[in-house]
């Protein structure tokens, strides 16, 4: 719903300067000024939406299947000049420029969430304002749109940054930054009503740790809770629609190991939701030299997706606390079949929970490395239609 107390305000400005500048007899004046009154209404109308009053839980229980823009706005560029374009840096990784003609055949699919990885390091300036890019924030704002115009709810978040590396040495700086870039992001994305959320980091980590992807150590447990914290408090304090906002906030590098999840502490907030990551079973789903089998009837295949959602279960959704899994997928291995099957059943479990699930989508198929790709960009084509129809059954539309 519109704010009908600004749109009535505005309308009703135009409508007394009209009176008084036609009184005066200055007849092109006062449509001159007529036209502007309108043109402010009416992005007012486009920018300014109500924002519902409704617990994460309830607002994830709207969305049903979700599909990652993967390898596009977080690609990144080793030593950047500083002069790239917003184009150069959107295809850095050899994905083509987003069009909403794209986002539209994702909706299409019957996905109604759409993850936005974005890296923001490489178009911000120094400290202590830490500006980002005009023109890089206004690309942001048109995938967006992409995914608000087809009713999407839409995440955005903060990818593949180096400067927020969860170490005590390192926090009051990381600190510093996350309130000032997310405090630009929050103004700058503030009209936007519950069908946008915010995640404030992805993956954080210790990069190069023996123990990077094992839980790492207390110390960056806790920083991690901290910058969680942060985050929360900097978007809350741009207020309007961003003081009931949805937010999201990583477990040490989205893990659901035990140790990071007892180490794990939700900030102090009631519209908050845990994200985490999980690519299982993990020998098929993403291990380099795994398998290319799986099968329903195969305990060992699917113990480790029971135990997962059960785990979140019990320690968050049992609890009144809501959860997203940001991102899954399984990797090519010429095994349509039982990448289908095993899709089917993770998100049938998930779904029995409420918990939504985003596709791992980076537009790659074959070769060596991680393809996780569904939708060919660049020819439209859905390669894998046996796993759409899957996650789509099981979410039950």
């Amino acid at each position: 719903m519109l704010k009908l107390k600004k749109i009535l305000a505005a309308i009703s400005a135009s409508a007394v300067m009209l009176s008084c500048l036609t009184a005066c007899g200055s007849t092109d004046t006062a449509t001159e000024a007529d036209e502007t009154a309108a043109s402010e209404t009416e992005t007012e109308v486009q920018t300014v939406s109500e924002i519902r009053d409704i617990t994460s839980m309830e607002l994830i229980s709207e969305m049903k299947i979700g599909w990652n823009l993967g390898n596009t706005l977080d690609s990144t560029i080793t030593d950047p000049s500083g002069d790239e374009s917003v184009e150069t840096w959107e295809t850095a990784w050899g994905n083509p420029v987003t069009t909403k003609a794209m986002i539209d055949q994702v909706k299409s699919q019957g996905f109604n969430v759409l993850r936005i990885p974005v890296t923001w390091e490489g178009k911000f300036g120094e400290a202590p304002d830490y500006t980002i890019r005009e023109d890089w924030l206004a690309r942001v704002k048109e995938v967006v749109n992409y995914g608000i115009e087809n009713d999407m709810f839409v995440i955005l978040n903060m990818h593949h940054e180096e400067w927020h590396s969860p170490t005590k040495d390192n926090e009051a700086q990381a600190t510093e930054m996350i309130t000032a870039l997310w405090t630009q992001i929050a103004e700058y994305f503030s009209g936007y009503d519950e069908h946008l959320l915010f995640e404030g980091m992805n993956e954080p980590r210790l990069k190069g740790h023996p123990a990077e992807w094992n839980g790492g150590d207390a110390e960056a447990r806790e920083v991690i809770n901290n910058l969680n914290a942060a985050f929360v408090a900097a978007v809350r304090a741009t207020g309007g629609n961003n003081t009931l906002r949805h937010l999201m906030v990583p477990t040490y590098a989205a893990s659901t190991l035990d140790t990071v999840l007892d180490d794990f502490v939700l900030p102090d907030d009631d519209k908050v939701i845990v994200s985490v990551h999980a690519y299982l079973p993990y020998s098929f789903a993403l291990a380099d030299d795994g398998v290319d089998t799986w099968s329903v009837d195969n305990t060992s295949d699917t113990q480790d997706i029971d135990e997962l959602m059960l785990k979140l279960k019990e320690r968050f959704i049992d609890n009144g606390t809501a959860v997203i899994i940001g991102e899954f997928g399984t990797r090519n291995r010429f095994n349509t079949e039982e990448r289908a099957a095993c899709a089917s059943y993770y998100v049938t479990k998930a779904t029995e929970i409420g918990v939504p699930c985003i596709w791992w989508d980076n537009n790659a198929f074959v070769g060596n490395g991680e393809n996780f790709g569904l939708f060919e960009r660049k020819t439209f084509e859905w390669r894998y239609p046996e796993i759409i129809s899957a996650m789509m059954e099981a979410v039950g539309d």
